[in-house]
Protein backbone atom coordinates (compact mmCIF):
# COMPACT_ATOMS: atom_id res chain seq x y z
CA UNK A 1 0.00 0.00 0.00
CA UNK A 2 2.92 2.03 0.27
CA UNK A 3 4.90 1.59 -2.57
CA UNK A 4 0.74 2.59 -4.24
CA UNK A 5 0.63 5.78 -2.37
CA UNK A 6 4.11 6.77 -4.00
CA UNK A 7 3.35 6.13 -7.36
CA UNK A 8 0.28 8.48 -7.35
CA UNK A 9 2.44 12.27 -6.76
CA UNK A 10 4.97 10.80 -8.97
CA UNK A 11 2.29 10.45 -11.74
CA UNK A 12 1.01 13.82 -11.21
CA UNK A 13 4.47 15.23 -11.34
CA UNK A 14 4.65 13.46 -14.73
CA UNK A 15 1.55 14.60 -16.06
CA UNK A 16 2.02 18.29 -15.11
CA UNK A 17 5.57 18.02 -16.89
CA UNK A 18 4.04 17.00 -19.83
CA UNK A 19 1.40 19.26 -20.01
CA UNK A 20 4.18 22.08 -19.47
CA UNK A 21 6.43 20.54 -22.13
CA UNK A 22 3.39 20.78 -24.93
CA UNK A 23 2.46 24.67 -23.13
CA UNK A 24 5.80 25.86 -23.57
CA UNK A 25 6.39 23.92 -27.47
CA UNK A 26 3.42 26.12 -28.39
CA UNK A 27 4.96 28.91 -27.14
CA UNK A 28 8.18 28.82 -28.71
CA UNK A 29 6.05 28.29 -31.91
CA UNK A 30 4.64 31.16 -31.42
CA UNK A 31 7.78 32.94 -30.56
CA UNK A 32 9.21 31.74 -33.59
CA UNK A 33 6.33 32.65 -35.85
CA UNK A 34 6.73 36.34 -34.82
CA UNK A 35 10.45 36.35 -34.80
CA UNK A 36 11.08 34.42 -37.90
CA UNK A 37 12.85 31.66 -36.38
CA UNK A 38 13.50 28.73 -38.11
CA UNK A 39 10.12 26.93 -37.70
CA UNK A 40 8.85 29.86 -39.58
CA UNK A 41 11.35 29.95 -42.32
CA UNK A 42 9.63 28.16 -45.04
CA UNK A 43 6.46 30.78 -45.00
CA UNK A 44 6.95 34.20 -46.47
CA UNK A 45 4.06 37.57 -45.29
CA UNK A 46 3.10 40.24 -47.51
CA UNK A 47 4.95 42.17 -44.62
CA UNK A 48 8.34 40.64 -45.45
CA UNK A 49 7.48 40.54 -49.40
CA UNK A 50 6.63 44.33 -48.88
CA UNK A 51 9.59 45.43 -46.99
CA UNK A 52 12.16 43.84 -49.52
CA UNK A 53 10.43 45.30 -52.41
CA UNK A 54 9.71 48.68 -54.25
CA UNK A 55 6.07 49.61 -54.78
CA UNK A 56 3.64 52.39 -55.55
CA UNK A 57 5.25 55.41 -57.19
CA UNK A 58 8.77 54.53 -56.51
CA UNK A 59 8.35 50.86 -58.77
CA UNK A 60 6.44 52.59 -61.40
CA UNK A 61 9.93 54.96 -61.64
CA UNK A 62 12.00 52.58 -61.80
CA UNK A 63 10.10 50.35 -64.44
CA UNK A 64 9.10 53.02 -66.71
CA UNK A 65 12.13 55.56 -66.42
CA UNK A 66 14.38 53.49 -68.73
CA UNK A 67 12.00 54.12 -71.52
CA UNK A 68 11.34 57.85 -71.18
CA UNK A 69 14.17 60.28 -72.73
CA UNK A 70 15.12 63.74 -73.19
CA UNK A 71 14.74 65.71 -76.62
CA UNK A 72 16.56 69.37 -77.44
CA UNK A 73 15.95 70.02 -80.66
CA UNK A 74 17.50 73.10 -82.34
CA UNK A 75 15.45 75.40 -84.86
CA UNK A 76 17.10 78.61 -86.81
CA UNK A 77 15.03 80.63 -83.62
CA UNK A 78 17.12 78.55 -80.91
CA UNK A 79 16.55 75.27 -78.84
CA UNK A 80 14.09 73.75 -77.55
CA UNK A 81 13.73 71.35 -74.69
CA UNK A 82 11.07 68.61 -73.75
CA UNK A 83 10.73 65.11 -73.16
CA UNK A 84 9.85 61.87 -75.30
CA UNK A 85 8.37 58.03 -74.68
CA UNK A 86 10.80 54.91 -76.57
CA UNK A 87 7.54 53.11 -78.08
CA UNK A 88 9.43 50.37 -79.87
CA UNK A 89 13.11 48.55 -79.07
CA UNK A 90 14.55 50.05 -82.26
CA UNK A 91 14.13 53.70 -81.27
CA UNK A 92 11.15 55.18 -81.91
CA UNK A 93 9.68 57.87 -79.52
CA UNK A 94 7.05 60.01 -79.52
CA UNK A 95 6.87 63.46 -78.37
CA UNK A 96 4.51 66.44 -78.63
CA UNK A 97 4.84 68.58 -82.18
CA UNK A 98 5.55 71.65 -80.12
CA UNK A 99 8.56 69.85 -78.97
CA UNK A 100 10.24 69.42 -82.39
CA UNK A 101 8.60 71.69 -84.71
CA UNK A 102 10.89 73.40 -87.13
CA UNK A 103 14.06 71.29 -85.69
CA UNK A 104 16.97 71.08 -88.33
CA UNK A 105 18.54 68.71 -85.32
CA UNK A 106 17.36 66.96 -82.52
CA UNK A 107 19.35 65.28 -79.93
CA UNK A 108 18.12 62.58 -77.43
CA UNK A 109 19.45 62.13 -74.00
CA UNK A 110 18.78 58.15 -72.56
CA UNK A 111 18.35 57.37 -69.02
CA UNK A 112 22.16 56.17 -68.84
CA UNK A 113 23.44 59.48 -69.77
CA UNK A 114 24.26 58.87 -73.07
CA UNK A 115 23.54 61.08 -76.24
CA UNK A 116 22.23 60.02 -79.62
CA UNK A 117 21.17 62.16 -82.98
CA UNK A 118 17.25 61.59 -83.75
CA UNK A 119 15.60 62.30 -86.78
CA UNK A 120 11.63 63.16 -87.23
CA UNK A 121 9.65 60.93 -88.95
CA UNK A 122 6.12 62.15 -89.10
CA UNK A 123 4.40 65.12 -87.25
CA UNK A 124 0.58 65.54 -86.71
CA UNK A 125 0.36 69.13 -85.64
CA UNK A 126 -3.44 68.43 -85.37
CA UNK A 127 -3.12 66.38 -82.62
CA UNK A 128 0.30 67.98 -81.16
CA UNK A 129 2.00 64.65 -81.76
CA UNK A 130 5.11 63.74 -83.52
CA UNK A 131 7.20 60.68 -83.60
CA UNK A 132 10.98 60.66 -84.02
CA UNK A 133 13.78 57.93 -84.21
CA UNK A 134 17.23 57.45 -82.59
CA UNK A 135 19.89 56.99 -85.14
CA UNK A 136 22.62 54.45 -85.81
CA UNK A 137 21.60 53.02 -82.36
CA UNK A 138 21.14 49.20 -83.01
CA UNK A 139 18.41 49.00 -81.31
CA UNK A 140 18.11 47.25 -77.86
CA UNK A 141 15.64 49.86 -76.59
CA UNK A 142 13.30 49.70 -73.50
CA UNK A 143 9.75 50.26 -75.33
CA UNK A 144 7.08 51.53 -72.68
CA UNK A 145 3.91 49.97 -72.56
CA UNK A 146 0.77 51.59 -73.68
CA UNK A 147 -2.45 51.24 -71.44
CA UNK A 148 -6.20 51.57 -72.22
CA UNK A 149 -7.13 55.54 -71.36
CA UNK A 150 -10.42 54.55 -71.91
CA UNK A 151 -10.59 53.34 -68.98
CA UNK A 152 -9.40 56.09 -66.31
CA UNK A 153 -11.19 57.19 -63.84
CA UNK A 154 -11.26 60.67 -61.86
CA UNK A 155 -9.77 59.80 -58.81
CA UNK A 156 -7.01 57.22 -59.97
CA UNK A 157 -3.59 57.66 -59.00
CA UNK A 158 -0.85 58.53 -61.90
CA UNK A 159 2.78 58.99 -61.77
CA UNK A 160 4.40 61.97 -64.67
CA UNK A 161 8.28 61.19 -65.88
CA UNK A 162 10.07 63.82 -67.66
CA UNK A 163 12.81 66.63 -67.91
CA UNK A 164 11.38 69.93 -66.71
CA UNK A 165 14.06 72.79 -67.03
CA UNK A 166 16.12 70.07 -68.38
CA UNK A 167 16.40 67.81 -65.27
CA UNK A 168 15.92 64.45 -66.69
CA UNK A 169 14.02 62.01 -65.21
CA UNK A 170 12.15 63.58 -62.78
CA UNK A 171 9.38 61.96 -61.09
CA UNK A 172 6.05 63.44 -59.94
CA UNK A 173 2.55 62.28 -59.00
CA UNK A 174 -0.71 62.83 -58.33
CA UNK A 175 -4.20 62.02 -59.77
CA UNK A 176 -6.61 62.27 -62.46
CA UNK A 177 -8.66 65.33 -61.90
CA UNK A 178 -10.76 65.60 -64.68
CA UNK A 179 -11.09 63.99 -68.25
CA UNK A 180 -12.06 64.90 -71.65
CA UNK A 181 -10.51 68.52 -71.27
CA UNK A 182 -11.13 70.64 -74.37
CA UNK A 183 -7.50 71.72 -74.50
CA UNK A 184 -6.41 74.60 -77.41
CA UNK A 185 -2.52 74.70 -78.03
CA UNK A 186 -0.36 76.31 -81.13
CA UNK A 187 -0.48 74.38 -84.38
CA UNK A 188 2.13 76.79 -86.42
CA UNK A 189 6.02 75.28 -86.89
CA UNK A 190 7.76 77.47 -84.45
CA UNK A 191 5.22 79.34 -82.17
CA UNK A 192 4.55 76.74 -79.01
CA UNK A 193 7.93 74.96 -78.46
CA UNK A 194 9.89 78.20 -78.61
CA UNK A 195 7.68 79.45 -75.15
CA UNK A 196 6.15 76.34 -73.53
CA UNK A 197 9.89 74.40 -73.03
CA UNK A 198 12.47 76.34 -73.10
CA UNK A 199 11.50 79.68 -72.00
CA UNK A 200 11.97 82.03 -74.95
CA UNK A 201 9.19 84.09 -76.54
CA UNK A 202 8.54 85.80 -73.25
CA UNK A 203 6.35 88.89 -72.62
CA UNK A 204 7.76 92.30 -71.54
CA UNK A 205 8.11 90.93 -67.69
CA UNK A 206 9.84 87.93 -68.13
CA UNK A 207 7.07 85.46 -67.88
CA UNK A 208 7.23 82.69 -69.95
CA UNK A 209 5.36 81.74 -72.38
CA UNK A 210 3.40 78.57 -72.86
CA UNK A 211 0.19 79.30 -74.28
CA UNK A 212 -2.94 77.31 -74.62
CA UNK A 213 -6.84 77.63 -73.85
CA UNK A 214 -9.06 75.82 -71.86
CA UNK A 215 -12.29 76.67 -70.48
CA UNK A 216 -12.74 79.58 -72.74
CA UNK A 217 -9.81 81.12 -70.95
CA UNK A 218 -6.10 81.76 -72.13
CA UNK A 219 -3.23 80.93 -70.20
CA UNK A 220 0.13 81.97 -70.65
CA UNK A 221 0.12 84.41 -73.38
CA UNK A 222 -1.82 84.13 -76.89
CA UNK A 223 -2.31 81.15 -79.01
CA UNK A 224 -2.11 82.52 -82.19
CA UNK A 225 -4.36 82.19 -85.28
CA UNK A 226 -3.62 79.03 -85.79
CA UNK A 227 -4.40 76.43 -83.05
CA UNK A 228 -5.71 73.03 -82.34
CA UNK A 229 -8.29 71.57 -79.72
CA UNK A 230 -7.92 67.93 -78.63
CA UNK A 231 -9.53 66.17 -75.56
CA UNK A 232 -7.27 65.81 -73.27
CA UNK A 233 -7.00 63.94 -69.85
CA UNK A 234 -6.32 67.13 -66.64
CA UNK A 235 -3.84 65.88 -63.79
CA UNK A 236 -2.73 67.68 -60.66
CA UNK A 237 0.46 65.92 -61.36
CA UNK A 238 3.15 68.38 -61.24
CA UNK A 239 4.20 69.27 -64.59
CA UNK A 240 6.82 72.33 -65.55
CA UNK A 241 8.09 73.38 -68.58
CA UNK A 242 10.45 70.39 -70.14
CA UNK A 243 7.93 67.47 -69.36
CA UNK A 244 5.96 68.37 -72.83
CA UNK A 245 6.02 64.97 -74.54
CA UNK A 246 6.90 62.96 -71.28
CA UNK A 247 5.21 60.32 -69.76
CA UNK A 248 1.80 60.22 -67.75
CA UNK A 249 1.64 56.46 -66.29
CA UNK A 250 -0.68 54.69 -64.42
CA UNK A 251 0.19 52.56 -61.09
CA UNK A 252 0.66 49.43 -63.40
CA UNK A 253 3.53 51.17 -65.05
CA UNK A 254 1.61 51.61 -68.20
CA UNK A 255 1.20 54.88 -70.45
CA UNK A 256 -1.99 56.43 -70.78
CA UNK A 257 -0.94 60.09 -71.66
CA UNK A 258 1.76 62.01 -73.07
CA UNK A 259 1.87 65.22 -70.97
CA UNK A 260 1.37 68.58 -73.47
CA UNK A 261 -0.08 71.54 -71.16
CA UNK A 262 0.79 73.05 -67.98
CA UNK A 263 -0.41 76.22 -66.66
CA UNK A 264 2.47 78.23 -64.62
CA UNK A 265 1.48 81.58 -63.36
CA UNK A 266 2.95 84.61 -62.31
CA UNK A 267 4.22 84.57 -58.81
CA UNK A 268 3.58 88.48 -58.31
CA UNK A 269 6.79 88.75 -57.04
CA UNK A 270 8.79 91.69 -58.12
CA UNK A 271 11.09 89.61 -59.87
CA UNK A 272 8.16 88.48 -62.28
CA UNK A 273 9.82 84.84 -62.04
CA UNK A 274 6.58 82.29 -62.81
CA UNK A 275 5.62 80.22 -59.71
CA UNK A 276 5.71 76.82 -61.41
CA UNK A 277 3.18 74.37 -61.42
CA UNK A 278 -0.19 74.70 -59.41
CA UNK A 279 -2.03 71.66 -60.39
CA UNK A 280 -3.24 72.57 -63.80
CA UNK A 281 -2.08 69.73 -66.15
CA UNK A 282 -3.51 68.76 -69.33
CA UNK A 283 -2.19 65.08 -71.11
CA UNK A 284 -3.32 63.23 -75.08
CA UNK A 285 -4.84 60.43 -74.21
CA UNK A 286 -2.71 57.42 -74.75
CA UNK A 287 -5.67 55.88 -77.24
CA UNK A 288 -5.28 59.09 -79.34
CA UNK A 289 -1.67 58.41 -79.87
CA UNK A 290 -1.84 54.53 -80.69
CA UNK A 291 -4.54 55.36 -83.32
CA UNK A 292 -1.82 57.71 -84.74
CA UNK A 293 1.12 56.03 -85.31
CA UNK A 294 0.41 54.16 -88.24
CA UNK A 295 0.12 57.75 -89.85
CA UNK A 296 2.93 59.54 -87.83
CA UNK A 297 5.28 56.23 -89.03
CA UNK A 298 3.80 57.64 -92.59
CA UNK A 299 5.34 61.19 -91.87
CA UNK A 300 2.09 62.64 -90.51
CA UNK A 301 -0.38 65.04 -91.66
CA UNK A 302 -0.08 68.98 -91.45
CA UNK A 303 -3.66 69.40 -91.56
Amino acid sequence: RRRGRARGPIGLVAACALVAALAGGGAAALVGELTGGSDSTSRSTPVENASSKLSGVSAVAQAVSPSIVEIKATTGQGQSTGSGVIVTGDGEVVTNNHVVAGADTVQVSLSDGSTRTAKVVGTDPAKDLALIKIQGAGGGFKAAKFGDSSKLRVGDQVVAIGSPEGLTGTVTSGIVSALNRDVTVAKEQGSQDQGQDQGRGRNGRGLPQWPFEFGGNQYNGDTGSSKTTYKAIQTDASLNPGNSGGALINMSGEIIGINSAMYAPASGSASGDSAGSVGLGFAIPVNTVKADLAKLRAGGTNS
